[in-house]
């Protein structure tokens, strides 16, 4: 294989991570300060569908700082604080990212936005949600803020597979992505696509499905995670019953890395596993050791001599 030509990936890399993407963008390091703003999610509170995707604890993807009570802005500063007394860092893009958090009106939405982008040191702005859930007046709103800062919005997708879809209790469609995404794309805006690898009845060829399905639609960004089983989940109970079951790492490195190989070398790899904390996670317990997971898979790039986009052709 060829190493793809006029790589970014950065010295000794193998695919673009979000990290240097950032220093190339700012010059130096930039901290994300994730917050909570006390949104809630149509799939959950019964305007589409109730009790959410069945494997959503969304305590184990929130700020384990914070617990919601404080006010974006005091979430923001004293993430600032928290991070400056530990590192030399002075930029920081914050990341609205528990549950649906375009799930109001737009001047609501404004107003929370507005708390978090009034400090100096903020430079950018992420926004998880679903792509069911924006309008182009929301985004109107959300495009408001490119003059000054760099923005992302984050869609969870999970698969363009609309059995599995189904299957998870997603509540949107594929079709209901590629409508969010050209609404999207027509501004200036930068998207991030979050996919689940090993979702129950997904097999690897439709896993890599939507690696090439991805690979051709303009997206700036992508967030995979392994399956995980968190406490008091609808996948939980399907766990215990034998339902489910669940990548060992090494399963999981190895179909990842055929992912990474099947998408274009200018979308940035935010997320390549997902942590969550010891009390919630159920299985598979190898997610408690992010680094490794992640040194693995750089040792699994390099014993195949692969990179990020190198299967493109084979998609």
């Amino acid at each position: 294989m060829q190493r793809p030509q006029g790589e970014i990936f950065g010295p000794g890399k193998r695919y673009y991570t979000f990290s240097h993407y950032l220093k190339n963008q700012f010059g130096e390091k930039v901290w994300k300060i994730p917050v909570h703003a006390g949104f809630t999610c149509p799939n959950r509170d019964g305007k589409i569908g109730w009790g959410g995707c069945i494997y959503c604890n969304n305590e184990g993807f929130g700020p384990g700082w914070s617990n919601g009570h404080l006010s974006i802005a005091e979430q923001v500063k004293s993430g600032i604080r928290r991070i400056q007394k530990k590192r030399n860092i002075s930029k920081f893009l914050v990341y609205f990212q528990t549950y649906t958090n375009t799930y109001d009106s737009p001047e609501r939405l404004k107003q929370l936005y507005d708390q978090a982008v009034q400090y100096d040191e903020v430079v950018g702005l992420a926004i998880g949600t679903r792509p069911d859930c924006v309008t182009e007046e929301i985004l109107d709103v959300i495009e408001s803020y490119t003059p000054r800062l760099e923005v992302w919005v984050e869609y969870g997708l999970q698969s363009i597979h609309n059995r599995t879809l189904r299957a998870i209790n997603r509540g949107h469609t594929y079709e209901d992505f590629l409508q969010a995404i050209e609404l999207t794309r027509k501004r200036n805006l930068k998207i991030c696509v979050h996919v689940i690898v090993g979702l129950p009845g997904e097999s690897k060829a439709e896993i890599l499905a939507t690696a090439a399905a991805l690979g051709q639609i303009a997206i700036d960004g992508i967030k995979i995670h392994p399956m995980q089983v968190h406490r008091n989940t609808k996948l939980e109970q399907m766990y215990d019953a034998g339902e489910v079951s669940l990548f060992s790492m090494q399963q999981y490195i190895d179909i990842l890395c055929d992912f990474l190989e099947r998408l274009p070398s200018e979308v940035v790899i935010q997320r390549l596993t997902a942590e969550a904390p010891a009390n919630l996670l159920i299985a598979p317990e190898w997610c408690l050791n992010k680094i490794e997971v992640i040194r693995q898979i750089a040792q699994e790039l390099e014993k195949r001599d692969a990179w990020q986009a190198t299967r493109l052709s084979s998609n």
